[in-house]
């Protein structure tokens, strides 16, 4: 297979733009956004501004895509992505390889169950602290990417193949051995830090140095601890410490996504977090009782932000 060349982004919220602005700025990348409707309309009209700089990345209609794209980066918010996947379909070709670093435990299924899992890895992306500041973006970290194959065979050339392009723009990346455990990681990362700085309207400084900040943080966590047991997936503590090395290494300005949605008074991915959580725990008899609580906070703050029912 040829090296990855031709990039397609789907989302061109704050990860998304960090990504392209890396790409674009790597050799031998040709990167462009798909959208379509208003969003289309107002990216042809937007220069990207990220980490100060501009970038002149096309825009590409989903129903007038000329060549299928060599990786499909997905970073969409959850609730965006029912809407999207004919879209994402219409990117893809036989050599695709499909990227989503959204959130949540559940984005790789519902691509694969359309565009197939020829070429779909399962991937997270930790520690990149993006944000939208007016028409620009800034980010102090690109964290990495961790991804691979279920399961994941030795020399699969679709792995390979992305490993190169990581590489190729400076991106930090990680195979592990085992993608479904890391997957749980970062679904438990997010419900803590994501949850805890929308209610409590905190940056990352804020976890950084209140005790009761990571607290909270850490007791959204301990649930879904609780709950990865129940599917077989090994986590503990040291998982918590290993986000805890990563936090303090991220800009104290930064903010998670679902800080950023509420202060823009967007709908926030509450329900791919707390409302997921409280789901398993019913299914598996388990308590949830913070991620209950964080659950109607959230959607209170919903309401309050921006009228969302």
């Amino acid at each position: 297979m040829s090296s990855i060349r031709h990039i397609h982004i789907v989302g061109a919220g704050a990860m998304g733009a960090a990504y392209a602005a890396l790409f674009a700025a790597a050799p031998d990348f040709r990167v462009a956004f798909v959208a379509r409707g208003e969003r289309h309309r107002r990216l042809a009209h937007q220069t990207l501004k990220v980490n100060g700089r501009s970038y002149d990345i096309p825009v590409i209609h989903p129903d007038k895509v000329a060549q299928r794209a060599d990786l499909v980066l997905v970073a969409l918010k959850h609730h965006h992505l029912k809407a999207a996947l004919e879209d994402i379909n219409a990117l893809v070709g036989e050599d695709t390889v499909i990227l989503s670093v959204m959130n949540g435990l559940e984005s790789e299924a519902a691509i694969g169950a359309l565009c197939g899992h020829q070429g779909l890895v399962y991937a997270v992306a930790v520690g990149i602290d993006a944000v939208r500041q007016g028409d620009r973006f800034v980010f102090g970290s690109p964290g990495r990417i961790i991804f691979g194959r279920d399961p994941l065979v030795p020399g699969d050339p679709v792995v390979a193949r992305l490993r190169e392009a990581l590489t190729r723009a400076a991106i930090p990346h990680e195979v592990p051995a085992d993608i479904r455990r890391v997957m749980w990681w970062k679904f438990m990362i997010n419900v803590g830090v994501n949850q805890a700085s929308a209610v409590l309207g905190a940056p990352y400084g804020v976890f950084q140095t209140s005790p009761d900040a990571r607290a909270l943080m850490v007791a959204l966590m301990q649930e879904v601890i609780s709950l990865a047991e129940k599917n077989d997936i090994g986590l503990d503590t040291a998982d918590i410490d290993a986000w805890l090395d990563i936090l303090a290494t991220l800009s104290p300005e930064g903010k998670t996504s679902m800080l950023q949605d509420i202060e823009a008074g967007r709908k926030t991915e509450v329900e791919l977090f707390a409302g997921h959580v409280v789901a398993l725990g019913a299914k598996h008899q388990v308590s949830t009782p913070v991620n209950a609580t964080i659950l109607k906070v959230i959607k209170v703050l919903e309401q309050n932000s921006r009228g969302f029912t």
